[in-house]
């Protein structure tokens, strides 16, 4: 890879890469505006349009999306009558969790054992990072060869959709022949991936309420319905024996034909603990690509320290469903909810609300551009094939535009690969990986404009 000019450029590039990094990681950008401060995020916003402005973008504006929070758009001309590529990354990120877990601080960009530690390092202000490495390289080496249009959302972690409203409000704005979406990964690092289906996803707050105020439990325990009990049979009642998912009316069994999975090497990614069974039944991509997967993100009921002898009155869980392929999330929405409320026990109360959705996003691989990212690819990854491979996460946006552009391209790359365990303590980005995505996306351009 060292004697292509544009690998030698990205190379020469890294110290700055490196940085710029650790600058926007700086930024504590979760869009949770109740627990961080709203500046953080339009600190990082303006750290992106900055960027683009630096490197000659036009039009570069801070567009206030309808969920609150601002995305950042700019548009880079290149030769008349050029095609135009649109590059997607978000700069806002999960919350640290606990950051007494994290060996270095969450939002101090570190080097330890050759990878890159902080939140959004490589979910996604690596992309950001990314793409403009790409757009560097190309303009020392020969010259932007297409239109390039980029946005950074501001709220993608949180799943409220305000880039998705505002893109259907404005249809024209990100329309392009082809859209890079930088927030996937590769399925391991070394090993080049395009990811070709994402699950979609729904959340529902689900709240139970039994008694008018918590009752002492020597006094009433034993016949006081007790709320946090009835919650727990509830959540219970989402998964069979084996752990696999099981929401009444939503099909549990498709398969996933594509790359597999080791259930070995997923043990040793996921961190499983000797012992403990892997849940579900298939293959492990059939389990993490292709099926409904429910996830209760948090329970709301009294802590362990300074907990009282009480029947509880009242207990709610912020439950997930990882929505396949195939399955409309509207429609997987209505049959969790439909499901909670079925098997809530005793009579008590049950309301459940939604939070946040996405649909399913299924590309089509058999396009111009993938051969295109896959030449990139093969020079980037010297003696490597491109591969396919499915994300359990998902990535709203997607669904939007292949519904407002049904003629463009949408290929997903980017820097999420196992080892650096996005939405967990201790988030890290491969810097080799970023430097060979570098490559790989501006070799990508410049194969897609030839095309």
């Amino acid at each position: 890879m060292s004697s292509n000019p544009v690998a030698e450029t990205v190379a020469s590039l890294m110290p700055r890469a490196r940085a710029e990094l650790t600058e926007l990681v700086a930024f504590k950008s979760v869009a949770d505006f109740d627990q961080f401060p709203r500046s953080e995020s339009e600190g990082a916003a303006r750290w992106v349009a900055d960027a683009l402005t630096a490197e000659g973008f036009r039009d570069v504006a801070l567009l206030d999306t309808p969920d609150g929070t601002q995305s950042v758009y700019g548009f880079l001309p290149g030769p008349e009558g050029a095609k135009t590529v649109l590059l997607y990354a978000h700069y806002d990120v999960q919350p640290p969790l606990d950051e007494a877990g994290w060996t270095t601080p969450p939002f101090e960009l570190t080097e330890r054992d050759g990878r890159w530690y902080g939140r959004g390092a490589a979910d996604c202000k690596g992309g950001v990072i990314m793409h403009l490495l790409a757009l560097r390289a190309l303009k020392a080496n020969g010259g932007l060869p297409v239109h390039v249009k980029f946005i950074a959302e501001g709220s993608e972690e949180q799943g409220t959709g305000g880039l998705e409203r505002y893109a259907e409000q404005h249809p024209e704005l990100l329309e392009a022949d082809t859209i890079v979406i930088g927030d996937a990964g590769n399925f391991r690092v070394g090993l080049p991936t395009v990811t070709a289906t994402l699950r979609g996803m729904t959340m529902l707050h689900v709240q139970v309420d039994t008694l008018e105020g918590n009752l002492h439990s020597g006094q009433f325990g034993g016949a006081a319905p007790d709320a946090l009990a009835a919650l727990i049979r509830v959540l219970d009642s989402l998964r069979a024996k084996d752990g696999s998912t099981t929401v009444d009316g939503l099909a549990p069994e498709t398969s996933w034909d594509g790359l597999q999975y080791d259930e070995e090497q997923f043990r040793q990614d996921a961190k499983v603990l000797d012992g403990v069974e892997l849940i579900g039944d298939g293959t492990v991509a059939d389990r993490i690509w292709a099926r409904p997967a429910v996830t209760v993100l948090g329970i709301d009921c009294p802590p362990v320290v300074g907990a009282t002898p009480s029947v509880q009155a009242s207990a709610r869980a912020l439950v997930s469903l990882r929505v396949p392929p195939g399955v409309d999330a509207a429609e997987a929405t209505g049959l969790l909810r439909a499901h909670l409320e079925r098997h809530t026990p005793w009579g008590a109360r049950v309301r459940t609300e939604q939070i946040g959705q996405g649909q399913p996003f299924s590309a089509d691989t058999a396009s111009p551009a993938y051969a295109a990212m896959s030449d990139a690819m093969a020079v980037a990854y010297p003696g490597q094939e491109m591969q396919y491979a499915g994300q359990g996460g998902s990535i709203p946006l997607c669904n939007t535009l292949a519904a407002l552009y049904p003629h463009a391209e949408i290929l997903l790359i980017g820097l999420s690969e196992p080892e650096a365990q996005i939405h967990a303590v201790n988030e890290s980005v491969s810097p080799e990986e970023l430097e060979r995505l570098s490559v790989t996306e501006a070799l990508f351009l410049r194969n897609y404009a030839a095309g």
